[in-house]
């Protein structure tokens, strides 16, 4: 396993000092995730590199190159430590007592989810303040990225006012393929954890009782360009008319979850739409859609977009 072995080497020098590891854990870790759980290895990679973190008694800072300043608009990957200063645009309240404090922070370029985590006992932050976020680590949802403030975040609340941005954007076109991963899915249960389970497993937790999510990864394509776009649950129930309940329901009885992705592709492939809400990586995220026009068969569809 060559490639497994040098991201292992990789990792393990980067530890080795704070942590009594060998070569041989690390790659037993990328292998059980690699080949056992075909989990794709830089995913594995980050996986096991969080691991080593949270397990660590050091700031990861320390572990390695400093933290890099980033702007919120160019957050894009999962899984890197960053510092950033940013404007607390709003407070909402946790759903579980394990959170601390959930919102929107935001700086000139966009703006982003933050989780602080009960655990690490962090100082309040205050809507409207603005801070400078030491070692605060990125993640990503359907596509949307986020922060998580951590043990090892420092907190340094700064005398200067943010314009705070919007990195909302708006694309048209025919929706004319409806991509894997889309109608109804499990997600893994774990209140830190939303990904996607495949065959029951979650990548970071194993074999897991999922629970059930409905949602849209579709193609937008004007003719001169192609936009991936995801709907959430909620933006998916009002864009198919069907809820999650009815969903599962059709599952059930067709003893096929498939089902569910074919009755959404019948309703909206073919369709033209107006969608905006932020644009995160390669994804245009729906907070907002509109129909254009009347259905029309989608390889017609297709061919008339790529035409106009």
């Amino acid at each position: 396993m060559p490639d497994v072995q040098s991201h292992a080497e990789d990792i393990h020098d980067q530890f080795a000092d704070q942590m009594d590891i060998t070569v041989e854990d690390v790659a037993e870790r990328l292998d059980t995730l690699v080949n056992e759980y075909q989990v794709p290895i830089d995913e594995a990679r980050r996986s096991v590199t969080s691991s080593y973190y949270d397990e660590a008694d050091t700031d990861p800072e320390s572990m390695g190159d400093a933290n890099e300043q980033r702007e919120i608009g160019s957050i894009n990957t999962a899984e890197e430590w960053i510092d950033i200063t940013a404007k607390v645009v709003q407070l909402w309240e946790p759903r579980s007592d394990s959170i601390a404090q959930v919102g929107l922070v935001g700086d000139e370029t966009g703006r982003i989810k933050f989780t602080s985590w009960a655990k690490s006992d962090l100082p309040t932050l205050e809507e409207g303040a603005v801070y400078q976020l030491g070692n605060v680590v990125t993640d990503e949802y359907q596509g949307q990225f986020s922060v998580k403030l951590n043990r090892t975040t420092t907190i340094e609340e700064v005398d200067e006012e943010i314009e705070v941005g919007d990195n909302s954007t708006e694309v048209e076109g025919a929706l004319v393929d409806l991509q894997s991963g889309s109608g109804l899915i499990k997600r893994c249960p774990h209140e830190d954890c939303t990904r996607v389970l495949q065959n029951g497993r979650c990548s970071e937790h194993g074999e897991v009782d999922g629970e059930f999510d409905l949602r849209v990864k579709g193609v937008l394509d004007n003719g001169n360009e192609v936009h991936e776009v995801i709907f959430n649950q909620e933006m998916t129930e009002e864009l198919t008319g069907i809820s999650l309940d009815e969903a599962k329901e059709r599952a059930m009885d067709a003893l096929d979850t498939t089902v569910v992705a074919d009755d959404i592709r019948e309703k909206i492939l073919g369709q033209y739409y107006r969608i905006s809400g932020p644009e995160l990586g390669r994804y245009v995220l729906a907070d907002e859609f509109e129909q254009l026009g009347a259905r029309t068969d989608s390889e017609e569809v297709l061919i008339t977009a790529r035409s106009l």
